[in-house]
């Protein structure tokens, strides 16, 4: 079987085929850390952990996920809150491990910070200048995307159309509109390294330039990240990189997830629509919201509400009510094999949806099934197949465990039971069985479409 990707540069799904045989290299652009991250930041990091579990049964995998932790946002956060730029980036740091660990995503195997790889930007940067695709202007060094012919490809941008329609302040130290900063001066009181150009810091897009090739070297299989970065973040680090190395290619396949939406309404912190993981992991189990990230095809847009969080926890609830009851030899488990049709999906460009339906398809079989064996042989490939997904993590009684431990056909015949008695007029016997699907848990809801149902 081949693994297929869609590569955003070529902009087909295309074979993946590692550069060395047996070895892939994965780079993910992670979070500048200065606040805490919100459920778009948390997609690509759920979905590209994901890949990685899929790499990994197949190849040895390095996959580096990078930590931005000199930006001019960190900046104005620690100037706002009176405390060292480090006292910030240490505590979002560590909060967004801690956020991202409640959603299943593994530790990267490298996880570079900006500020530990200057050395290695200003290499870079030197490069840049010698070879004649950088220039020094009043103590900035910037990128002279005029000397690289193939700017835009991979945005799909024409630089003559956006050098003509461009309509932002061209700065004074600029050649072009569209030339980008490499380096830049630092006051007295914002974070500095010496360079041959001054007192400065690097800008954003030389960052993980540098840290790509420091940890994963010139050519890298893989580099994944939001749609959001395409342009600018990723074409100016293609462009660059690519000058820097003579020509080399940067990055074998570009992978891009699609944006998410908040109750079809984009998130902004004007609108007041921003949901923070570290609030939604409070009053959620971390795989609702990670089966929730990973119900849409990753390139596909995602608007996230709280039907998409409903529909998820009833989606685990079907999971671990299937599993509830079969007792899984240890040798068993541990021989279980994810089935091919799961293997298969993921492998075809990450596509979930079609995995869950497949796990979803041996559940209905293990529920149909009379044999004990088969039972048990069953509910271990779903739970292999979980395994891989990141869910079906604790034990099936703990996931009930103060959800009124009310099995979802359970809440459905109930619902049932409840219609069938408001349609005779029988109101007394339907409150009933309202107040007893509350007890348990349950709340409901009646719709033009028919009666929907939420635990809480």
């Amino acid at each position: 079987m081949t693994i297929y990707l869609h590569d955003t540069l070529k902009g087909e799904k295309i074979p993946f085929e590692p550069l060395t045989p047996g070895r892939v290299t994965m780079y993910l652009c992670g979070p500048t850390v200065y606040n805490y991250a919100h459920i778009g930041n948390a997609r690509p990091a759920v979905v590209f952990d994901l890949l990685a579990r899929v790499l990994r049964r197949r190849y040895h995998v390095t996959f580096a996920r990078n930590i931005t932790d000199v930006d001019d946002k960190i900046n104005a956060a620690a100037a706002a809150a009176g405390k060292p730029i480090e006292a910030i980036t240490e505590r979002f740091i560590r909060a967004y491990n801690e956020d991202m660990g409640a959603l299943g995503v593994r530790a990267p195997d490298v996880e570079p910070r900006a500020t530990r790889h200057v050395d290695d930007m200003i290499a870079m940067i030197e490069i840049l200048l010698d070879s004649g695709h950088a220039y020094v202007a009043e103590a900035h060094v910037l990128f002279d995307v005029s000397a690289y012919k193939d700017y835009g490809q991979l945005s799909r941008r024409d630089l003559r159309e956006m050098m003509a329609g461009a309509r932002v302040e061209v700065a004074p130290y600029k050649r072009a509109a569209h030339d980008f900063v490499l380096w830049k001066p630092s006051t007295p009181d914002l974070p500095g390294w010496e360079s041959p150009w001054g007192r400065g810091r690097p800008g954003w897009h030389i960052e993980c330039s540098a840290m790509a090739e420091k940890h994963l070297g010139r050519t890298i299989d893989i580099h994944a990240g939001g749609q959001d970065l395409v342009f600018p973040h990723h074409e100016n680090e293609l462009a660059q990189s690519t000058c820097a190395h003579k020509g080399a290619v940067f990055a074998r396949y570009w992978l891009h997830n699609g944006f998410l939406s908040i109750d079809d309404t984009k998130m902004s912190k004007s609108l007041g629509n921003v949901v923070l993981v570290r609030d939604l992991v409070k009053t959620v189990p971390g795989e609702v919201i990670r089966l929730a990230l990973l119900g849409a095809h990753y390139r596909q847009p995602l608007d996230w509400s709280d039907e998409t969080l409903e529909s998820a926890r009833r989606m685990l609830d079907r999971l671990y009510g299937a599993i509830r009851a079969i007792e899984v030899p240890p040798d068993l488990r541990r021989r279980a094999e994810v089935p091919d049709a799961v293997i298969a999906a993921l492998e075809d460009d990450l596509n979930t949806p079609k995995a869950m339906a497949e796990i979803f398809s041996l559940t209905r079989e293990l529920n149909r099934s009379s044999d004990p064996i088969q039972k048990q042989k069953l509910a271990a490939s779903i739970l292999a197949a979980g395994d891989l997904v990141g869910i079906l993590q604790i034990d099936a009684e703990e996931w009930f465990a103060g959800e009124g431990a009310m099995l979802p056909d359970e809440v459905e015949s109930l619902i049932e039971q409840r219609n069938a008695a408001r349609a005779a007029r029988d109101f007394a016997k339907a409150d009933q069985l309202r107040a007893q699907l509350a007890a348990s848990g349950i709340s409901i809801e009646d719709g033009p479409d028919g009666t929907r149902w939420r635990r809480g």
